[in-house]
């Protein structure tokens, strides 16, 4: 018996619906509190006033210098408060493996292809830009990272109703882009190893995981770990933000018998507003803060690191998702789901160009030492992300109306018991409330008729009166 054709963005079951909304509930916000926090940092440091301000503070070291901490505010932003937005980012992943889309290898398949192909593609775009330019092949990883908060954000600002489906599978494009993220961050962009701090950080997670495993609760246990776990492995040469990862990934995220959420999601729910609402815009605000002007602009398109860039998130990031979407569409038994064209697919594509923290972060790893460069790959980041954004909004509002439709019908609850009724429809207990519900409205109906009916009686039986009495 032929195995059954898949459909590729078909609707979501129930339980991952839920759970995805309530994800990108959270990082909308996140992501409209990101874009203020990068608009105020361009503000702040274009504004000739402003600008020796946001230096000063941006590079305003504090930190136990005893302990190798004596850093800037900047650095501070980066290595440490983006450790938060990498714990989130393990539960997430975490999650997906062992409850979501990622635990069904079939089901996984499309997002890990269109997210490797997400990711090569815009590297290959830049190393053959650098290369036929001549320029420093170091920033190849800079356009490989997707912003999920910011995309969002972007969604938000232009109202689109995208369905769950396309949204989910930007959610899981960015978990997926996270992860490599996280790994070329660790292999290509650590450079001495402190072999005892790094012991001792494994030790640090290694007593995370049995606390975790015995059941021990209790923040004044963890946060105090945690914190020390970070700082070792800081201090290991690798980058700070891995320990965040690797905590995530060590949460126990499938539901026992009784639980309403897993540990892993209880506490994802809980950090993820400090991740999206804290951590993240302030990294923005002291990262973004590049000095922009018509010259410096002109100046992103002459050069091949920083028109690598552009292209990578522009080009790169469309031809790799959407390339590798129908490529699992072409060479499996996955088919697109009816409700969808491939220009939806093309779209969503287009708005995962946009790489903004991620990208920042490897910008100023890639190019360590060059502060003008990092300021111009940094430029290019902001800028290719925009013409993202704007290519995106064009392509997405010209379906608004579709995408639209497709969003109320999955958010229809005539039975107002809480579940789409999309849900319910193989459901006998659904159509039977539904019955129910038609025949009060059919009694409603009728008894509305025979009063009016009566009413107009009435009023004919009435006016025949009264014609009589005046003729008499």
């Amino acid at each position: 018996m032929p195995a059954p054709t898949r459909k590729v963005l078909g609707r979501l079951s129930l339980p991952e619906r839920t759970f995805v909304a309530d994800a990108l509930r959270t990082e909308t916000v996140g992501g409209v509190l990101l874009l203020f926090a990068a608009v105020a940092a361009l503000v702040w440091a274009n504004v000739p006033a402003l600008h020796d301000s946001y230096e000063s503070v941006s590079h305003y070291h504090l930190g136990p210098a005893t302990l190798g901490l004596d850093l800037s505010i900047e650095h501070w932003a980066a290595d440490g408060l983006l450790a938060i937005f990498f714990f989130v980012a393990g539960i997430e992943l975490k999650r997906e493996l062992v409850a979501g889309d990622l635990k069904d290898p079939r089901a996984a398949a499309l997002p890990v292809v269109a997210a490797l192909c997400g990711m090569a593609v815009p590297a290959l775009v830049y190393t053959l830009t650098n290369l036929t330019g001549g320029g420093s092949l170091s920033g190849w990883a800079v356009p490989t990272a997707t912003d999920i908060a910011f995309a969002l954000a972007v969604l938000a600002v232009i109202g689109t109703w995208l369905p769950s489906a396309l949204r989910a599978f930007l959610l899981t494009l960015a978990v997926v882009d996270d992860l490599f993220a996280i790994l070329i961050i660790a292999v290509f962009f650590t450079a001495d190893i402190d072999f005892v701090a790094l012991g001792g950080a494994a030790v640090g997670l290694a007593v995370f995981w049995v606390l975790l495993r015995k059941g021990v609760r209790g923040w004044y246990v963890y946060i105090p770990l945690a914190l020390v776990i970070w700082a070792l492995m800081y201090n290991s040469g690798i980058h700070a933000t891995i320990a965040g990862v690797a905590m995530g990934l060590m949460l126990r995220c499938t539901r026992q018998e009784g639980e309403k959420l897993s540990p892993g999601e209880h506490i994802e729910h809980l950090v993820r507003p400090l991740s999206a609402g804290l951590a993240v815009p302030l990294f923005a605000l002291f990262s973004a803060g590049v000095s922009v002007s018509g010259g410096a602009l002109g100046e992103v398109f002459t050069q091949p690191e920083t028109l690598g860039v552009v292209l990578g998130l522009v080009l790169g990031k469309v031809l790799g998702i959407f390339g590798g979407t129908w490529l699992t569409a072409r060479f499996t038994r996955a088919s697109l789901s009816d409700d969808l064209q491939w220009a939806d697919v093309f779209a969503v594509a287009t708005l995962a160009g946009i790489g903004f923290t991620v990208s920042l972060l490897i910008g100023e790893l890639a190019f360590d030492g060059d502060a003008t460069l990092t300021d111009e790959v940094k430029t290019a980041v902001l800028l290719g992300s925009l013409i993202a954004a704007t290519l995106a909004t064009v392509l997405l509002k010209l379906r608004n109306a579709k995408y639209r439709r497709l969003y109320e019908a999955e958010e229809r609850d005539d039975d107002q018991d809480g579940i789409p009724d999309v849900y319910e429809e193989d459901d006998p207990a659904y159509h039977l409330r539904m019955a129910a519900i038609y025949d009060r409205k059919a009694a409603e109906h009728r008894r509305i008729a025979e009063l009016k009916t009566a009413e107009r009686l009435a009023e004919v039986t009435g006016g025949a009166g009264e014609e009589d009495d005046r003729r008499a």
